[in-house]
């Protein structure tokens, strides 16, 4: 999946490049932003309790339909998006169906923490805003408001920590990671033109998934009940200090 969008990503660059000569309200760029990530449930018993440093990567377009609005898109990749989740059950089987090294980390205690670390290729759209001093002003401010973002997982790893015999590390559990993300977002900050048809992007921009990306396992409450089946939702929220440029 990997060299697929990384090969459209190189047409897109190429198709961008040459829409940008024959249409004025046109712009490219690329960004590098560092992400900061975190999970959360719908289960209190499945607490949010740790987050991930990541960094999204990607190309850019705008679209300028008007002045100072534009529509926005773009093709990306997220990388080491997600979070900690502890479980406060007697029992949890999580990720029963990932193909873990051992069995037995099919099942954990108390206390468990369960990390994830997951990348996607992304594909945003919304609109955008912008205005400065002046309309020949090199500084301007903007805001990116609503910002939808398409999630296709490529790759999922999973860590248990806070177990006396049961952590580990790396473990593939993409078959507990539902693999389309939906989420929505919002950002803004400033654009230096500091050549020209070259401008610096600088912000800040949340992102939170509206859909569920945790599988279903199963939860023990107390010690000799059954296993039922967990029915929580769960989702990431992350926030993004965007750097990029324009051309």
């Amino acid at each position: 999946m990997k060299k697929i969008a990384l090969s459209f990503c190189f047409f897109l660059f190429l198709s961008s490049a040459l829409s940008a000569q024959s249409a004025p309200g046109f712009r490219f760029g690329f960004q590098a932003s560092p992400t900061w990530s975190w999970m959360r449930t719908t289960d209190k018993k499945l607490e949010g309790v740790g987050s991930n440093w990541g960094l999204k990567l990607g190309a850019l377009g705008e679209y300028y339909f008007a002045a100072n609005y534009a529509f926005i898109t773009g093709l990306g990749f997220g990388f080491n998006q997600g979070g900690t989740i502890q479980n406060g059950y007697e029992m949890a089987s999580l990720w029963d169906n990932s193909d873990l090294s051992e069995e037995k980390f099919k099942v954990v205690g108390k206390e468990a923490k369960l990390h994830y670390r997951l990348n996607f290729v992304e594909i945003p759209f919304g609109l955008k805003m912008r205005g400065g001093s002046g309309e020949d002003s090199r500084l301007k401010f903007y805001a990116e408001v609503p910002v939808f973002t398409i999630g296709f997982l490529s790759r999922a790893q999973g860590d248990i920590r806070g177990t006396q015999d049961k952590n580990t590390e790396d473990e593939d559990i993409r078959k507990d990671v539902n693999g389309l993300s939906l989420a929505w977002g919002l950002g803004g900050g400033i654009e230096y033109e500091f050549a020209t048809s070259a401008t610096l992007v600088a912000g800040l921009s949340f992102q939170q998934q509206f859909t569920d990306i945790t599988g279903k396992g199963t939860i023990q409450k107390n010690v000799g009940d059954p296993f039922v089946l967990e029915k929580s939702k769960g989702t990431i929220g992350l926030i993004a200090f965007k750097l990029g440029v324009f051309f």
